[in-house]
């Protein structure tokens, strides 16, 4: 196990490598001069140069970069454009909001998704099974935008039960989660559903069946539990997107996370924020795929042999 570790985290370091090369060169093709932006609307065209200078942004692309990840190697993220505070004091105020708002769309996500599968699965081609993948197809084709404003139209503005924005205590997070964790609720009772149903029809459980054993125990602690592998293996992956994917859903809520930061950062084209985000939430998703190989390889140790 301890060399299957080491070996995935090692095909990592290229990866995130090219990443930072990626981010880096992305955030140069934004239209839009940051250093016209910093000087100011009545800034002459030799303050914009002094500007320009002052930030290395006349440098070569090449030197630019090495000036970046020399100073990333050391811990320093740079100073933003915009507030002139150090991007990792900025990172830390928005971090933990975006972490607990993707925590609880995954945890509510996961429990409704595997209820919703494992029904749908048992009443197969029966009303359960119709209206929860009715539910899986309606929360994976809604637009987050729009179930998004429609939560707040309905529980905020009409109802009053739940605020509509910010981050303060925890029904500030129910309709972001909600909107957020929507889509994955569907992929996750789909793929219960599908996987659950090809269990059921393995030999072992008809074998169980046969023996007399009570249904619920069939399904719950055989069935169900060797239908879970490909299940954690979605699940764990569509974590990571949640963590990139939450700037629509911040957006529309107003949420103060790194979703919302980083929307905020592009609108001004703050270089050394937007390049640590982007670089951010790229290593969070390769971590998750990580993590996720890792306990793939716990439940099914055949994945270690054959690496």
């Amino acid at each position: 196990m301890l060399r299957y570790i080491i070996k995935r985290v090692l095909e990592i370091l290229p990866i995130i490598f090219v990443v930072s090369i990626l981010s880096f060169l992305f955030i140069h093709f934004i239209p839009g001069d940051p250093a016209r932006l910093v000087a100011g609307k009545d800034a002459t065209l030799q303050d914009v140069q002094n500007v320009r200078e002052e930030l290395g942004l006349n440098d070569p692309i090449w030197k630019q970069y090495i000036s970046y990840m020399g100073n990333l190697l050391q811990g320093n993220l740079g100073t933003s454009l915009k507030t002139g505070l150090p991007v990792s004091d900025m990172f830390s105020s928005r971090f933990m909001p975006s972490i607990y708002l993707t925590f609880f769309a995954m945890i509510w996500a996961t429990i409704i998704g595997l209820l919703i599968g494992a029904i749908s699965a048992v009443f197969k081609n029966k009303w359960p099974d119709y209206l929860g993948m009715v539910t899986a197809v309606s929360g994976i084709s809604l637009p987050g935008f729009w179930l998004g404003l429609l939560l707040i139209q309905l529980f905020s503005v009409q109802l009053g039960m739940l605020p509509t924005g910010g981050s303060e205590g925890f029904k500030s997070y129910i309709l972001p989660s909600l909107t957020l964790g929507a889509g994955i609720m569907s992929m996750i009772a789909r793929f219960t559903r599908s996987s659950l149903l090809e269990t059921l029809q393995t030999d072992y459980i008809r074998t169980g069946r046969a023996k007399g054993l009570k249904e619920s125990v069939v399904i719950i602690q055989h069935a169900l539990r060797n239908s879970l592998i490909p299940v954690v293996t979605i699940a764990g992956l569509q974590f990571g997107f949640l963590l990139g994917g939450s700037v629509v859903v911040e957006t529309v809520f107003s949420f103060p996370g790194m979703g919302r930061l980083l929307i905020d950062s592009i609108a001004f084209r703050d270089y050394p924020v937007i390049q640590s985000a982007l670089l951010l939430f790229a290593i969070e998703f390769i971590i998750v795929n990580l993590v996720v190989d890792i306990l793939y390889s716990v439940l099914n140790p055949k994945i270690q042999i054959q690496s």
